[in-house]
């Protein structure tokens, strides 16, 4: 569906700065001052209405825990032309997620005890004049060996191994929430992880080492992320879909 279209000025004026009130209610207005209805956003962002009338009545019980909150801000926010950063803030603030813990009180530790560096002076000592006299004693052995074995003009030269160095790639972790209870299956290097109906509100976590192959009876209501990246939908709303995601999904 096309972006309704807004006006330039109106956007320019007022994106850096949100109307008075709390995180929902400013929310609510930076919307209605763009004129842009619910169903809009849902439409554009793929978002479920439910949940964008959740974020703005701060009924945080009705979303999705983890960065599933933080993607919903950050795609409203980009599409009315607001700070992501100024609208995560006020997320954060009205959530309680970003309040600073209070300071414990300062522990004083005791200094240690005097006989613990001449300790450890001691120690030093010992240990390098323990390193002197085995270098020294491998050395006159190595002298010994040398005499008695001298080398051949036909040494054989060991043989060295070019084959490349096969670098391990990163390991893939796959999280799974979903908008709307759905039937997911979740296939992690060839094993079948999950299968079973994904229920609103949790938020499953896979490892795998090459790949996943996710499909879901409802695309639209399947929200995925990769190594802390959010992956596009399954496939069209209402319909079922299927995804293979791979190392190549972490490239930028």
């Amino acid at each position: 569906m096309a972006e309704r279209p807004r006006p330039a000025a109106t956007i320019e004026d007022r994106s850096d700065e949100m109307a008075k009130g709390t995180f929902g209610e400013r929310l609510k207005r930076e919307r209605e001052l763009r004129e842009v209805p619910l169903n809009e956003i849902a439409a554009a962002t793929r978002i479920a209405p439910r949940f964008l009338e959740a974020l703005e009545n701060e009924q945080w019980e009705k979303l999705p825990g983890g960065v599933f909150g933080h993607g919903f801000v950050r795609t409203i926010a980009r599409y009315l032309g607001l700070s992501e950063e100024d609208l995560l803030s006020e997320y954060d603030m009205a959530r309680g997620e970003s309040g600073v813990a209070p300071q414990k009180p300062e522990q004083r530790i005791p200094p240690p005890p005097k006989w613990i560096p001449v300790a450890g002076v001691l120690l030093l000592i010992l240990l390098l004049a323990g390193i002197f006299f085995a270098g020294r004693y491998a050395w006159h052995a190595f002298q010994k060996h040398r005499a008695a074995n001298k080398p051949t003009a036909n040494a054989t030269l060991p043989i060295q191994d070019s084959s490349p160095t096969v670098t391990p790639s990163v390991s893939l972790e796959l999280s799974v929430a979903s908008s709307a209870a759905t039937r997911v299956r979740v296939v992690a290097d060839g094993t079948v992880a999950y299968d079973a109906v994904l229920p609103v509100g949790q938020s499953l976590h896979f490892s795998a080492r090459d790949n996943f192959l996710v499909s879901a009876a409802d695309s639209s209501a399947v929200l995925l992320e990769l190594n802390g990246r959010a992956m596009p939908p399954l496939g069209q709303p209402g319909a079922s879909g299927t995804m293979i995601l791979s190392q190549k999904d972490l490239r930028p």
